[in-house]
């Protein structure tokens, strides 16, 4: 046998394979959605429903910063909450795999430790992309108006960088348990997280030390970096967390997209010991 083939892999062939597993095990994913669409519909349709009803049957009693539209205030705080909704749909999916054994199965195939978790992350942002066009869609048909196509774009980013974000940390928290009540936990939590933050009405609204932790909220710093890049009502605020909103909305995601992702790994490596 010739040495060629007794030499290890290299670093750039074992990423290479790495990522090939991850796009296979992605493709799976989104094939189960292709047969079973309902769950993927009503992801999708879930955060149009809560924008209607909070431009149509609340918003005349919300008071928004310097006067302006209420929807133009909403639109880009519901844009940020519906990348945090889908955290718990990722931990289902995880503990579903493990409950039917189908962790296992991958754990016994000869395949990168990152590529399963990493498999799961693009197939739920591939799903966050429709579901992020979706509400963009609807909210046009209500009325609201963004800025200019590089501001949009932008803040597309800084959105899907937030959602890559929680699903990192929803692939984590399912990797910790096999209990679906835990999920259910999950999924209450969401809401609170969601409302405190300035994505409904202005933190500078809420009582002091509230308003404190509504501004540092990863959420809040996202939506108010999209509403100033969008041209949209932003709460002035008085915080620091405030008035550094984009570097804050570029920081909160890396730090916790970098923390989960290694947390999911270990803990995907470690699920026999």
């Amino acid at each position: 046998m010739s040495a060629a083939v007794l030499a290890p892999e290299t670093r750039a062939e074992r990423l290479r394979w790495a990522v090939a597993d991850a796009v296979a095990v992605a493709g799976r994913d989104v094939a189960h959605w292709r047969r079973q669409p309902a769950a993927v519909l009503v992801g999708a349709l879930f955060p149009v429903l809560i924008l209607l009803m909070f431009v149509y049957l609340f918003g005349g009693a919300m008071v928004v910063p310097g006067g302006g539209d209420y929807r133009d205030f909403l639109v880009p705080g519901m844009l940020g909450l519906a990348m945090v909704f889908g955290l718990e749909a990722t931990m289902t999916a995880v503990v579903t795999d493990a409950n039917r054994g189908i962790t296992d199965r991958f754990r016994s195939l000869p395949m990168a430790p990152s590529a399963v978790v990493a498999g799961r992350c693009l197939a739920d942002l591939a799903s966050s992309v429709l579901g992020l066009a979706v509400l963009v869609a609807a909210a046009f048909a209500i009325g609201w108006r963004p800025g200019g196509p590089v501001e949009v774009l932008a803040a597309v980013g800084l959105l899907l960088l937030l959602r890559v974000a929680f699903l990192w940390m929803g692939i984590y928290l399912g990797l910790l348990t096999r209990d679906p009540a835990t999920v259910t936990a999950v999924q209450i939590l969401v809401w609170p997280f969601g409302f405190l933050s300035g994505a409904f009405v202005p933190a500078s609204t809420m009582p002091g030390w509230l308003a404190t932790v509504a501004e540092w909220n990863p959420l809040s710093t996202t939506v108010t970096a999209v509403r100033e890049l969008l041209g949209q009502p932003v709460d002035a605020g008085v915080g620091w967390a405030t008035e550094h909103a984009l570097a804050l909305a570029l920081g909160w995601p890396v730090v916790l997209t970098v923390v989960f992702a290694v947390l999911s790994v270990r803990r995907w490596q470690g699920l026999s010991r």
